[in-house]
């Protein structure tokens, strides 16, 4: 990893699982993975009808998200206002399948 991200702590990991918990059940925030021993980064996930795959990482003391081409599309100082912009993030559209899509229809 790069100097400037740092690794998420056990409380930061925390945070978010807790945020994830308190979203209601029709929110398009479906879940959550922290990725290593050592999380440089977290992914967030949107439902399928909303689909996006977020990469949360931790620079210089701020967070941010990014998209799936590795663009930043938010950022904030706290892990409460940077998550609560995933709802308003738009969706990809049909013409843009998620990453890895496989068509399950003939």
């Amino acid at each position: 990893m790069t100097d400037d991200i740092a690794p998420f702590t056990p409380e930061e990991l925390q945070t978010v699982h807790s945020l994830w918990l308190a979203t209601p059940a029709d929110h398009v925030w479906t879940g959550w993975a922290a990725v290593g021993d050592v999380p440089y980064e977290v992914w967030i996930f949107r439902t399928r009808a909303h689909w996006r795959r977020f990469r949360l990482e931790k620079r210089q003391g701020r967070f941010s998200l990014m998209d799936e081409t590795g663009h930043g599309v938010a950022a904030a100082a706290s892990l409460q206002s940077l998550l609560a912009r995933v709802e308003a993030l738009p969706g990809l559209t049909l013409s843009q399948p998620p990453p890895n899509h496989r068509k399950t229809h003939p």
